[in-house]
């Protein structure tokens, strides 16, 4: 269950604004759920997907802190996705009225809001692809390096390590393998020294190689 996170006085948000903590492994949201909020994660890593009537789940995206749970939910009341916390998260919800109401005299609000909308359709239109056409080894590539361009946008990456805190089931369920298939590739991405994913640390040995594997142009 989301808990709400204690601020002290000096610290107390707007009254359009809450925070929330949930532990690893925790749903946050639930498809076809309504919520009058806007959910930002503020520290930590969750992922949106779709679970299918027989238990087997598609993650749509992985979400690093600043992101939206999706843009959809300033316009829309209603998940049209499940979200999980990967780590311990903290989120910040803010009401959807008060965002709508900004949003109207606001043009910076308004462009921001159309980078998320540009940038949640770019992504979608490549998982797409990438699951449709490419190989059980491009398909892990492209998603590191995805999320290797998303890490560095946001911190300083040093040697080529970057912070990836993923089960082997979060990673099969992302790009639609079995844990045991990348579990293959992952040996041998390690055996032919391109990288390595090991303590919830992805150490990139041979980044050209990892990019002429997995890069979609």
């Amino acid at each position: 269950m989301l808990e709400p996170s204690h601020q002290s006085a000096a610290d107390e948000p707007p009254n359009w604004q809450r925070f929330l903590t949930a532990r690893a492994g925790e749903q946050i949201a639930t498809r076809n759920q309504s919520s009058s909020d806007v959910f930002v994660l503020c520290t930590g890593w969750a992922f949106r997907f779709l679970q299918l009537p027989d238990g087997r789940r598609q993650i749509l995206n992985f979400l690093l802190p600043g992101d939206l749970l999706s843009v959809v939910t300033i316009f829309d009341k209603q998940f049209q996705f499940s979200a999980k916390a990967v780590t311990a998260i903290q989120l910040s919800g803010f009401v959807r009225s008060e965002i709508l109401t900004r949003c109207k005299v606001s043009p910076g609000i308004q462009s921001a809001i159309g980078r998320c909308c540009v940038e949640e359709s770019r992504a979608a239109g490549e998982l797409a692809g990438v699951l449709g056409q490419r190989s059980a080894d491009e398909r892990i590539a492209y998603l590191f390096l995805h999320l290797m361009h998303r890490i560095s946008a946001r911190s300083v990456v040093r040697d080529h390590r970057y912070p990836l805190p993923l089960r082997q089931q979060q990673i099969a369920d992302a790009v639609g393998l079995t844990p045991v298939h990348v579990s293959r590739v992952l040996s041998m991405f390690r055996d032919r020294r391109i990288c390595v994913l090991s303590e919830n640390v992805l150490n990139v040995l041979d980044h050209a190689e990892l990019e002429r594997i997995g890069a979609i142009g």
